[in-house]
Protein backbone atom coordinates (compact mmCIF):
# COMPACT_ATOMS: atom_id res chain seq x y z
CA UNK A 1 0.00 0.00 0.00
CA UNK A 2 2.82 2.58 0.99
CA UNK A 3 4.80 1.25 -2.06
CA UNK A 4 1.63 1.86 -4.17
CA UNK A 5 1.25 5.97 -2.64
CA UNK A 6 5.13 6.49 -2.93
CA UNK A 7 5.73 5.10 -6.56
CA UNK A 8 1.84 7.44 -7.34
CA UNK A 9 3.58 10.47 -5.86
CA UNK A 10 7.21 9.60 -7.85
CA UNK A 11 5.24 9.69 -11.21
CA UNK A 12 2.73 12.44 -10.25
CA UNK A 13 5.62 14.68 -9.51
CA UNK A 14 7.80 13.44 -12.73
CA UNK A 15 4.58 14.04 -15.15
CA UNK A 16 3.86 17.77 -13.43
CA UNK A 17 7.42 18.48 -13.90
CA UNK A 18 7.53 17.28 -17.80
CA UNK A 19 4.09 19.19 -18.46
CA UNK A 20 4.89 22.60 -16.56
CA UNK A 21 9.15 21.70 -18.27
CA UNK A 22 11.05 22.10 -14.94
CA UNK A 23 12.62 18.43 -14.97
CA UNK A 24 15.27 20.15 -14.44
CA UNK A 25 14.04 20.91 -10.92
CA UNK A 26 13.27 17.16 -10.47
CA UNK A 27 16.68 16.16 -11.55
CA UNK A 28 18.27 18.26 -9.20
CA UNK A 29 16.25 17.33 -6.75
CA UNK A 30 16.87 14.06 -6.77
CA UNK A 31 20.32 14.50 -6.70
CA UNK A 32 20.52 16.67 -3.71
CA UNK A 33 18.08 14.22 -1.78
CA UNK A 34 20.33 11.35 -2.78
CA UNK A 35 22.94 13.45 -1.08
CA UNK A 36 21.40 14.35 1.82
CA UNK A 37 20.04 10.31 2.01
CA UNK A 38 23.96 8.96 2.10
CA UNK A 39 24.98 11.69 4.42
CA UNK A 40 22.08 10.89 6.97
CA UNK A 41 23.25 7.02 6.60
CA UNK A 42 26.40 7.75 7.56
CA UNK A 43 25.26 10.30 10.32
CA UNK A 44 22.69 7.03 11.87
CA UNK A 45 25.10 4.76 11.30
CA UNK A 46 27.66 6.33 13.46
CA UNK A 47 24.69 7.09 16.64
CA UNK A 48 24.06 3.33 16.31
CA UNK A 49 27.46 2.02 16.71
CA UNK A 50 28.05 4.45 19.93
CA UNK A 51 24.72 3.24 21.64
CA UNK A 52 24.83 -0.27 20.43
CA UNK A 53 28.14 -0.40 21.76
CA UNK A 54 26.93 1.14 24.91
CA UNK A 55 24.30 -1.20 25.21
CA UNK A 56 26.77 -3.96 25.07
CA UNK A 57 29.02 -2.63 27.85
CA UNK A 58 26.01 -1.88 30.33
CA UNK A 59 24.86 -5.60 29.57
CA UNK A 60 28.88 -6.95 30.10
CA UNK A 61 28.62 -4.46 33.44
CA UNK A 62 24.99 -6.26 34.58
CA UNK A 63 23.59 -3.01 34.45
CA UNK A 64 21.17 -4.08 32.02
CA UNK A 65 20.11 -6.87 34.87
CA UNK A 66 20.06 -4.15 37.92
CA UNK A 67 17.65 -2.46 35.53
CA UNK A 68 15.87 -5.68 34.62
CA UNK A 69 15.15 -6.40 38.45
CA UNK A 70 14.10 -2.37 38.80
CA UNK A 71 11.11 -2.94 36.77
CA UNK A 72 10.04 -6.27 37.65
CA UNK A 73 7.41 -5.02 39.70
CA UNK A 74 5.62 -3.85 36.08
CA UNK A 75 6.53 -6.89 34.77
CA UNK A 76 4.65 -8.48 37.21
CA UNK A 77 1.96 -6.26 36.75
CA UNK A 78 2.08 -6.32 32.64
CA UNK A 79 2.53 -9.92 32.53
CA UNK A 80 1.12 -11.73 35.61
CA UNK A 81 1.09 -15.30 33.30
CA UNK A 82 4.96 -15.22 32.49
CA UNK A 83 6.59 -17.74 35.15
CA UNK A 84 9.17 -15.48 37.16
CA UNK A 85 12.78 -16.45 35.81
CA UNK A 86 11.44 -17.56 32.10
CA UNK A 87 13.37 -16.08 29.71
CA UNK A 88 10.57 -14.08 27.88
CA UNK A 89 11.00 -11.84 30.64
CA UNK A 90 14.55 -10.79 30.31
CA UNK A 91 14.00 -10.29 26.74
CA UNK A 92 10.95 -8.31 27.15
CA UNK A 93 12.92 -6.06 29.70
CA UNK A 94 15.94 -5.51 27.32
CA UNK A 95 13.49 -4.70 24.92
CA UNK A 96 11.32 -1.95 27.47
CA UNK A 97 14.79 -0.83 28.12
CA UNK A 98 16.50 -0.27 25.22
CA UNK A 99 13.20 1.21 23.96
CA UNK A 100 13.00 4.21 26.97
CA UNK A 101 16.80 5.08 25.84
CA UNK A 102 15.03 5.80 22.29
CA UNK A 103 17.48 2.65 21.30
CA UNK A 104 15.00 1.46 18.44
CA UNK A 105 17.64 -0.45 16.49
CA UNK A 106 18.74 -2.48 19.94
CA UNK A 107 15.52 -3.19 21.02
CA UNK A 108 14.59 -4.94 17.94
CA UNK A 109 16.91 -8.36 18.28
CA UNK A 110 15.37 -8.43 22.51
CA UNK A 111 11.82 -7.96 20.77
CA UNK A 112 12.23 -10.94 18.29
CA UNK A 113 13.60 -13.00 20.95
CA UNK A 114 10.86 -11.80 23.33
CA UNK A 115 7.81 -13.41 20.74
CA UNK A 116 10.14 -16.25 20.24
CA UNK A 117 10.51 -17.24 24.01
CA UNK A 118 6.52 -16.39 24.79
CA UNK A 119 5.90 -19.01 21.35
CA UNK A 120 7.80 -21.59 23.09
CA UNK A 121 5.67 -20.79 26.41
CA UNK A 122 2.45 -20.87 24.48
CA UNK A 123 3.66 -24.61 23.04
CA UNK A 124 4.55 -25.58 26.39
CA UNK A 125 0.88 -24.76 27.76
CA UNK A 126 -0.40 -26.61 24.93
CA UNK A 127 -2.51 -23.12 23.76
CA UNK A 128 -1.80 -23.81 20.34
CA UNK A 129 -4.30 -25.45 17.91
CA UNK A 130 -7.32 -24.63 20.57
CA UNK A 131 -8.45 -21.69 18.65
CA UNK A 132 -7.72 -22.99 14.97
CA UNK A 133 -10.27 -25.38 14.80
CA UNK A 134 -7.23 -28.70 16.08
CA UNK A 135 -5.00 -27.01 13.44
CA UNK A 136 -1.71 -27.86 15.91
CA UNK A 137 0.71 -25.75 13.22
CA UNK A 138 -1.65 -22.79 13.58
CA UNK A 139 -0.55 -19.87 15.84
CA UNK A 140 -2.77 -17.38 17.94
CA UNK A 141 -0.85 -14.73 19.45
CA UNK A 142 -1.30 -15.40 23.53
CA UNK A 143 -2.68 -12.32 26.06
CA UNK A 144 1.10 -11.72 26.64
CA UNK A 145 2.47 -11.44 23.09
CA UNK A 146 -0.98 -8.62 22.25
CA UNK A 147 0.02 -6.84 25.65
CA UNK A 148 3.92 -6.86 24.71
CA UNK A 149 3.71 -5.73 21.46
CA UNK A 150 0.99 -2.74 22.46
CA UNK A 151 3.85 -1.91 24.96
CA UNK A 152 6.41 -1.77 22.12
CA UNK A 153 4.30 0.52 19.84
CA UNK A 154 3.42 2.44 22.33
CA UNK A 155 7.25 3.25 22.90
CA UNK A 156 8.33 5.75 26.44
CA UNK A 157 11.46 7.59 25.46
CA UNK A 158 13.52 9.18 27.93
CA UNK A 159 15.77 10.17 25.40
CA UNK A 160 14.86 10.30 21.52
CA UNK A 161 17.95 9.50 20.19
CA UNK A 162 16.57 8.96 16.53
CA UNK A 163 14.75 12.35 16.52
CA UNK A 164 17.90 14.30 18.00
CA UNK A 165 20.37 12.97 15.79
CA UNK A 166 17.89 14.12 12.76
CA UNK A 167 17.38 17.28 14.32
CA UNK A 168 21.11 17.67 14.27
CA UNK A 169 21.68 16.35 10.81
CA UNK A 170 19.22 19.03 9.25
CA UNK A 171 20.48 21.92 10.99
CA UNK A 172 18.49 22.27 14.16
CA UNK A 173 20.08 25.00 16.50
CA UNK A 174 18.56 22.54 19.94
CA UNK A 175 18.37 19.25 18.69
CA UNK A 176 18.08 17.98 22.16
CA UNK A 177 14.63 20.40 22.57
CA UNK A 178 12.54 17.49 21.48
CA UNK A 179 13.10 15.32 24.76
CA UNK A 180 10.71 17.03 26.75
CA UNK A 181 7.29 16.78 24.50
CA UNK A 182 8.55 13.52 23.30
CA UNK A 183 9.03 12.28 26.97
CA UNK A 184 5.15 13.87 27.29
CA UNK A 185 3.78 12.46 24.05
CA UNK A 186 5.33 9.02 24.53
CA UNK A 187 4.76 8.68 28.36
CA UNK A 188 0.52 9.54 27.40
CA UNK A 189 0.56 6.71 24.63
CA UNK A 190 2.52 4.21 26.84
CA UNK A 191 -0.36 5.11 29.59
CA UNK A 192 -3.09 4.39 27.19
CA UNK A 193 -1.58 1.36 26.65
CA UNK A 194 -1.29 -0.41 29.70
CA UNK A 195 -5.33 1.11 30.39
CA UNK A 196 -6.03 -0.85 27.36
CA UNK A 197 -3.92 -3.91 28.20
CA UNK A 198 -5.09 -4.26 31.41
CA UNK A 199 -8.69 -3.55 30.46
CA UNK A 200 -8.83 -6.16 27.58
CA UNK A 201 -7.56 -8.78 30.47
CA UNK A 202 -10.12 -7.71 32.50
CA UNK A 203 -12.82 -8.35 29.61
CA UNK A 204 -11.15 -11.72 28.65
CA UNK A 205 -11.51 -12.79 31.55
Amino acid sequence: MLNGIWAGMILLGVVFAALTGRMDVVTNAALDSAGEAIELCITMAGVVALWMGLMEIAKEAGLIAKMTGGIEPFLNFMFPGIPKGHPAREYIATNLIANMLGLGWACTPAGLKAMEALGKLEEERGNYGKNTGGDEKARVASLEMCNFLILNISSLQLIPVNMIAYRSQYGSSNPAGIIAPAILATGISTLTAIVYCKWKARARK
